[in-house]
């Protein structure tokens, strides 16, 4: 078969992969191997492939073809989650410019148009993955609005609502406005922002006299139910148990008092506004104050706003500055920055909101999931920094607003008889549900059409804690075959971004269905981050088009420039130039290979040089083999690979095959050959899982290979006992040859012609490897000596002198006068270094790491110079 002069990636990658899943590489079912599972984080229905997703499922594709290699029943199960808030969005800006309003749509309506756009854009995402080289079980596959899925969701919230661990509540939370839904506290980040704290001043009611209060949101004044004054505040005895009216709205407060206010901050007097913010909740409920919601669920001020009544927000923020100053009512004005809470989906400001809603009872779930990975190591996270990160959340974790105001997702299954908030039944279908409804109502004869289900629907969350469980049928049917075999998991991959609102939740929810971890390990990737360290984004335009990446470097070489500096749990700087080295890197192993197959060979004596570098580097492999595997125990995968590219590049392309390699149009021997496509092989089998397309393609190119034979299913090289002091040996070695190299290239003398080499051996090495140097340093005769060899060139390796005799290839007066000049300079770059180590005054100054340099120069240029003055004394 005639190999191509080039590797060219985007001939292969489509062949192979059609390969693979022709032949079913990727399925796994129960059997008698030990499993070996992922699940993968599953990417939005509305996503696309970018930079993380590229980290974070080459990782887990290098971990399920290891495994696989590894003789495990690998199974890595992919699929994609619905995205409630993300394809809600989508959905509603497609039908807008279609002119269709949401509202005007029944549930049935609008999702079926959310179904025809999920068909349409859902499957792009895990396509995309195909051409990185996923090797996902495909017939696995789930999304979590499948029915099974929906199905296991609505049973976890009937289950956790029978124990008393779900609830319905009135609650402050947080709303978006713009997706028009609440977001749990985790949803929610917090950013700094400059904004002004406005002075406004409230007439006491029946006097001229004002009070002034500072706030920063002068739109919600509309709200406003009190002024609070701390007791002990003596500024403001004379004003208790008077009323203040608030300007423009006209309405009377009543003036209260508690030491929740904080006298040394701002004006000292308070606006309590209940319906708007939480601490404000607290003190209306204490002092039994009326609730007044002043905003529409888009932020816009309703009929309280008066005649702001339909303006957004931040609009009525500007416009009501002007009216009240107009009025005599603002004071002064300061600018202000202050944390403000955004949403993590849309980005719009979160609005503190009064709203009844389905919570989570947290405490008791939590505590599990905090011994498995805090006290009794069963969940490993790695980097183990994240454990503090871990530890704060989860010992600070609030009851979870599991509701949305959505109606893509699985709708709540609580279902209303009456009219009274606490008029409800939770069941898993509407017949389950008339017959509780008839039961605790005390009517047989209620209907189907007197009862209203819940319009909310549940978080995305909710639905994907269940994930490891749901997607083997778990939760429905715990004792299916798939379920036993497969649960727990092994690995989990992820960002650290999403440790509590997925991670986390999914140990609380093994725990709590289960009784036992989802998995063993949870590796935190990093960002991936452009050259500046800049986050990627459209917006700055610095986040390249993976697809194109692909393209142009392949598949392999994208997935090596990751993963070359993709160390746990650390950011990543990407730079393009990574791929073009993964591209060379695949160069390098592809002309090994043609060089290998392009040997002759014949039924001819084995030389002793191939011999001893055959034994040196079945040595090396197996050493590097403990490092691999050593790294991947401590989810070190950027380390891994960087070990089995210094063994393929310096060890195997660099050394090995120029020790084997027969001299010019003459045959290899047939034993060394044979070794050469073997030690080719075990290579292949390392690179496989990093390389997965340009190995493949190699390995069915070496001999004629069956579907049984192919290389995704090989097995990983096994460890054997090794000497490492061959190893050793052979480091020592290469320096003696990059000795003879260095003369050579200095000197002039073209390796065609021959050399001797004298050694004088003080330091005992050994001499296994002479034929090695005999024939890499094209030496004509090696031998040991005792004494100096005068007339010689030499250099030194550690104690060890190697002399070169000088032939007529080398003018010994000019050889003299260059080692007389550079022995000049030496010494005046020492006389220079030792002046400053001389002045008391430098080195009382200078910091400790100025000195060490300083005293390296020193010893480095006394090195030089006694190495120069012996060459100089050996051409005399």
């Amino acid at each position: 078969m005639m190999i191509p002069a080039q590797f060219n990636a985007q001939e292969v990658e489509q062949k192979w992969y059609d390969y693979w899943m022709k032949n079913n590489y990727f399925s796994s079912k129960p059997d008698h191997r030990t499993p070996y599972t992922i699940v993968i984080p599953p990417p939005n229905v509305t996503g696309v492939l970018h930079m993380g997703h590229m980290l974070n499922n080459t990782i887990q594709d290098v971990l399920i073809r290891r495994a696989r290699l590894k003789g495990f029943n690998a199974c890595w199960v992919p699929g994609t989650d619905h995205a409630s808030i993300a394809t809600e969005a989508k959905v509603v800006a497609k039908l807008k410019s279609e002119g269709i309003n949401k509202n005007d749509l029944t549930r049935e309506e609008f999702l079926k148009h959310a179904w025809d756009w999920t068909d349409k854009y859902g499957g792009t995402i895990l396509e995309q993955l195909k051409q990185l080289g996923c090797s996902c079980d495909w017939n696995r596959t789930k999304f979590t609005m499948d029915d099974d899925m929906s199905a296991s969701v609505i049973h976890s919230f009937v289950d956790l609502y029978n124990k008393g661990l779900i609830y319905r509540g009135y609650r402050m939370v947080n709303w978006d406005p713009e997706a028009k839904t609440t977001l749990s506290d985790e949803e929610v980040n917090f950013e700094e922002r400059q904004g002004k704290l406005y002075f406004i001043k409230y007439k006491i009611e029946g006097s001229e006299e004002f009070l002034t209060v500072a706030t920063t949101r002068p739109e919600t004044i509309f709200g406003d139910t009190a002024i609070c004054i701390n007791p002990n505040d003596e500024r403001f005895t004379h004003l208790k148990g008077k009323k203040a009216i608030i300007p423009i709205a006209g309405r009377v407060i009543p003036i209260i008092e508690d030491d929740y206010v904080d006298v040394e901050f701002g004006t000292g007097c308070l606006k309590v506004t209940p319906a708007h913010d939480v601490n404000d909740k607290t003190l209306g409920d204490k002092h039994n104050l009326e609730i007044i919601d002043i905003f529409n669920d888009d932020a816009s001020l309703n009929s309280y706003g008066l005649h702001y009544q339909g303006k957004d927000r931040f609009v009525v923020r500007t416009e009501i500055e002007a009216e009240l100053q107009q009025i005599g009512a603002l004071l002064k004005t300061e600018n202000y920055t202050n944390n403000v809470g955004t949403s993590e989906r849309t980005k719009a400001v979160i609005e503190p909101r009064l709203s009844d809603q389905w919570f989570l009872k947290m405490d008791d779930l939590v505590k599990p999931a905090i011994k498995a990975v805090l006290e009794s190591d069963e969940v490993k996270l790695y980097p183990s920094r994240f454990n503090n990160t871990y530890r704060h959340w989860l010992e600070n974790i609030r009851d979870w607003n599991i509701s949305r105001q959505l109606w893509w997702g699985q709708q709540i299954p609580a279902y209303y008889y009456g009219d009274g908030k606490e008029d409800f039944v939770v069941a898993e279908n509407k017949e389950k549900a008339l017959e509780l409804a008839k039961v605790k109502m005390g009517n047989t004869a209620l209907t189907f059409d007197q009862l209203t289900q819940d319009a909310d629907a549940l978080d995305t969350w909710f639905s994907s804690w269940l994930w490891p469980m749901a997607v083997f049928g778990g939760i429905l049917d715990p004792e299916n075959e798939d379920y036993k075999y497969y649960y727990p998991t092994n690995d989990l991959v992820t960002g650290p971004d999403i440790l509590f609102f997925w991670v986390a939740r999914m140990i609380i929810a093994g725990y709590e269905y289960a009784h036992e971890k989802p998995f063993t390990n949870v590796y935190l990737t990093g960002l991936v981050r452009d050259n500046q360290g800049r986050k990627m984004s459209k917006q700055l335009g610095n986040s390249p088009d993976p697809l194109g990446l692909i393209h142009k470097y392949g598949a392999d070489g994208v997935r090596v420039g990751l993963l070359l500096s993709a160390s746990a749990g650390n950011d990543i700087l990407f730079d393009e130039e990574l791929c073009n080295q993964g591209k060379s890197f695949s160069t390098k192993i592809w002309n090994a290979f043609k060089l290998i197959k392009g040997w002759e060979v014949a039924d001819i004596a084995q030389p002793e040089s191939s011999k001893v570098a055959i034994e040196w580097y079945e040595a090396k492999l197996q050493q590097t083999l403990i490092e691999i595997e050593d790294s991947f125990d401590k989810y070190r995968i950027s380390d891994a690979l960087m070990s089995i590219y210094k063994l393929v590049w310096d060890d195997f392309c660099s050394w090995f095959l120029e020790m084997i390699k027969p001299a010019y149009q003459q045959p290899i021997d047939k034993v060394t050959f044979e070794k050469a496509i073997e030690m080719l092989e075990n290579n292949l089998k390392l690179l496989h899982p990093f390389m997965p397309f340009l190995t493949e393609e190699i390995w069915q190119r070496i001999t004629d290979r069956s579907p049984e034979q192919a290389l995704i299913i090989a097995e990983w090289p096994k460890s054997k006992v090794f000497d490492a002091k061959l190893i050793a040996d052979f480091d020592f070695t290469t320096e003696v040859i990059s000795g003879i190299r260095t003369i050579r290239k200095d000197k002039n003398i073209p390796f065609k012609d021959t050399i001797e080499l004298k050694v004088v051996n003080t330091e005992k090495a050994s001499t296994y490897f002479d034929s090695v140097i005999t024939k890499l340093g094209n030496i004509s005769a090696l031998e040991y000596v005792t004494d100096k060899v005068n007339g010689a060139l030499s250099y030194r390796i550690k104690s060890n002198e190697y002399f070169i005799p000088i032939t007529g290839n080398v003018d010994v007066d000019a050889e003299i006068a260059k080692l007389t000049e550079e022995l000049n300079y030496t010494k005046g770059f020492l006389k220079s270094v030792q002046g400053k180590l001389s002045n008391e005054k430098f080195v009382a100054g200078a910091p400790e790491q100025v000195i060490a340099n300083e005293r390296k120069k020193e010893a480095d240029a006394l090195a030089k110079i006694a190495t120069i003055e012996q060459s100089l004394a050996g051409l005399k």
